[in-house]
């Protein structure tokens, strides 16, 4: 068996994947939160870009954390396609369960909760072990299937738990505190998923197949961590909607008093 060294840059991956997992639970939230307020085409946009910052972020953490991921004995390489796969896999599901949540009515709330978080938490699975078969070394992975079912189980429920938040918390700072539990618990998943991969070197001088990390990974990781902080500048600045109507009403005010006065 190879030795697996998960951290190999020491706390840099783990710390910098959970930031961009928060990051992106945080966005993701606070769409939420804005597309429960909204109706229509807005509230559709809103939860649009929940769905991708969510699915960026969770996707991010995953692959910032594997820039830490070695093993004795061999290279590893990434199958672009595969990798392009899981992100795409994971920013679909993840808004099918946002979608599920968002436009439910008050009344299945409950239903549509357990139906998202379901949905999403499979999704960030998929993600997940989608991610680890691009994988490509010199050697046979294999998986502690009671470590993956656990993972599995920690995805949905944290999955269930972030939207549960965006249902019921609405203050910034409420939001914020929630988006780093989500964050702990998407790197809980991640690790505990490492933690089930056992590999099985086969020593070899053959050229590996794919894109190393740095060739692929870490500028696409660049990238889209880059999208999370332009999206947040984005979101952190757009009026909410009772700042919205605040201003409609002080329009309708001067109008009055303008009418009035003339």
């Amino acid at each position: 068996m190879g030795h697996l060294d998960h951290a190999a840059y020491g706390w840099l991956t783990p710390v910098l994947s959970y930031v961009m997992a928060s990051i992106g639970a945080a966005l993701g939230l606070r769409c939420t939160v804005r597309a429960l307020a909204a109706t229509g085409r807005s509230r559709r946009n809103w939860l649009l870009t929940a769905a991708s910052a969510i699915g960026t972020g969770i996707w991010t953490m995953h692959f910032v954390a594997m820039l830490g991921f070695h093993v004795t004995g061999t290279a590893i390489h990434y199958d672009v396609p595969l990798t392009v796969l899981s992100l795409l896999v994971a920013m679909v599901v993840v808004g099918a369960g946002v979608f599920a949540v968002g436009h439910g009515h008050a009344r299945d709330r409950g239903k549509a909760l357990v139906l998202g978080g379901l949905t999403t938490g499979l999704g960030v699975a998929s993600m997940h072990y989608l991610g680890m078969a691009a994988l490509r070394l010199h050697g046979r992975i294999t998986y502690d299937l009671l470590m993956v079912g656990l993972s599995v189980v920690i995805a949905v429920v944290a999955a269930t738990a972030a939207l549960w938040a965006a249902l019921n918390i609405k203050s910034p700072a409420a939001v914020a505190v929630a988006s780093l539990v989500m964050g702990a618990a998407v790197s809980s998943m991640h690790y505990t998923g490492m933690l089930a991969v056992a590999v099985r070197v086969t020593p070899s001088d053959a050229g590996l197949p794919g894109a190393t990390a740095l060739q692929f990974i870490f500028p696409l990781a660049v990238g889209l961590g880059s999208y999370l902080f332009i999206t947040s500048a984005f979101v952190a600045l757009s009026p909410t909607a009772d700042e919205r109507e605040a201003s409609a009403s002080a329009r309708r005010l001067g109008a009055t008093a303008g009418a009035a006065a003339n």
